[in-house]
């Protein structure tokens, strides 16, 4: 094999120490390997920096282990060129792994070109990227105590929900506060309703007769206090977000790229359907705004794991099932796809009522990721706005292949078809 690095090293990061291998290529083809181990509080990741440096090194790979290899990277970044690897791509030969093996394993790699790095953003948007998926927990985090306020109300036999569709809506919250104050009055309870709950008074009436205990009060008022807390964590992060989208240093964009400014990017992301501000800036945290990092919308597709695999033997297909890829734009992307699903006279609502059909609905849900994500890369690509197809697109796709398929259809009803082309207007 050729070599691509005439000096480069692995590294082999474990939480408390870090095996380093340099790998070069000396007089006469002999390959020289030196191997050492540093801790990794800060004063060692310095010395290993600094012996890489004395050793002339250019390149450095190590795998993604958990958050260890994070600090390495931060404070090792400016002096090489850094490669992370996924650790099913670099796996030793069985019976051979130990720490000095794994780093020399990698050096080797590395040494022939036979190591893909994965997407490591710039700083700033690493630290963008940690805001959005924190903001992503706590909302996650304030649906699960919503959901255990809901079961004490449960518990306590006050059916709010069978009445109510948001228990946590203006009426609902003043009613809970005032069960957590002790008002036990169904009556009572049921006048706090604001607006079109209004109309609703007589089944309050009926759904707020319950026992509530002290108890059930005690931990009403534990719940409610951890939602609201949550609340305005949620509100301080969105603030925080806001605040560096429109940063200098996110928005900052190199003389010979094309690609679009980080909070112009959101805007142009917000015109795809099922997509708001707030899932545009979770989707760009995940991919970044420069597309240059992936070759075609495919490779994009394929990171994300929003696209078939592929398990091929003997000319034989086995399976299609999905890559593992990125979790949290996963998340994202499935959130946009379902809330495209249910747009109005769009191209994506109409794709969905395609497949769901005859796929099922989660493989649809998967499909319409699939298509939203390959025209975000184009979008920020080509720096402009989402042009929607429209609902008739697969329609007018194939005319005639659409005529029989209905034609088929009425005919398995017992009915006679005879089609025949619509003459043209004079």
């Amino acid at each position: 094999m050729d070599v691509i690095h005439e000096c480069c090293a692995g590294l082999d990061v474990h939480k408390k120490t870090v095996a380093a291998c340099v790998r070069r290529i000396g007089k006469g083809g002999k390959v020289i390997s030196v191997v050492r181990e540093f801790d990794t509080m800060t004063q060692g990741i310095l010395q290993l920096g600094d012996w890489l440096a004395e050793q002339e090194v250019t390149h450095v790979a190590m795998e993604s282990t958990g958050v260890y290899w994070k600090p390495i990277w931060n404070l090792l970044e400016e002096r090489f060129t850094l490669l992370l690897c996924n650790a099913r791509h670099v796996r030793n030969v069985p019976g051979r792994k130990t720490d000095v093996r794994d780093c020399q394993w990698l050096a080797q790699l590395l040494q022939y070109g036979l190591l893909t790095g994965s997407f490591i953003p710039p700083r700033p948007h690493r630290e963008f990227r940690d805001l959005t998926r924190h903001r992503a927990q706590l909302t996650a985090e304030k649906t699960r105590v919503a959901n255990r306020l809901q079961k004490i109300l449960e518990d306590a036999n006050i059916k709010l929900s069978s009445v109510a569709s948001d228990i946590l809506g203006v009426s609902g919250r003043a009613m809970i506060e005032a069960l957590i104050a002790g008002e036990e009055d169904p009556r009572a309870l049921a006048e706090l309703a604001r607006r079109k709950m209004r109309g609703k008074i007589p089944e309050l009436r009926q759904a707020l007769r319950g026992h509530m205990s002290d108890h059930h009060r005690y931990m009403l008022r534990t719940l409610y206090d951890h939602l609201q807390y949550l609340e305005r964590l949620i509100a301080e992060m969105e603030e925080r977000i806001d605040t560096l989208t429109r940063s200098q240093e996110l928005n900052e964009v190199p003389k010979d790229n094309d690609r679009p400014p980080f909070d112009e990017a959101v805007c142009l992301l917000d015109t795809v359907p099922g997509i708001d501000r707030c899932t545009a800036q979770a989707i760009l945290a995940e991919i970044g705004t420069d597309m240059t990092q992936f070759p075609t919308a495919a490779h994009l597709a394929s990171w994300a794991g929003v696209c078939p695999g592929s398990n091929e033997s003997a000319g034989k297909r086995k399976n299609g099932r999905t890559t593992k890829g990125n979790r949290w734009l996963m998340r994202v992307l499935t959130q946009v796809a379902w809330a495209a699903s249910h747009t109005k006279d769009t191209y994506l609502s109409a794709q969905y009522r395609r497949l769901a059909p005859r796929r099922g609905k989660k493989r649809a849900i998967i499909a319409l990721a699939h298509s939203i994500l390959v025209s975000i890369y184009h979008i920020l690509d080509q720096n402009v706005t989402y042009c929607d197809l429209g609902p008739e697109h697969f329609q007018n796709i194939a005319p005639a292949k659409r005529a029989k398929y209905l034609q088929k259809q009425l005919e398995k009803l017992g009915y006679t078809v005879t089609i025949e082309p619509k003459p043209l207007a004079a």
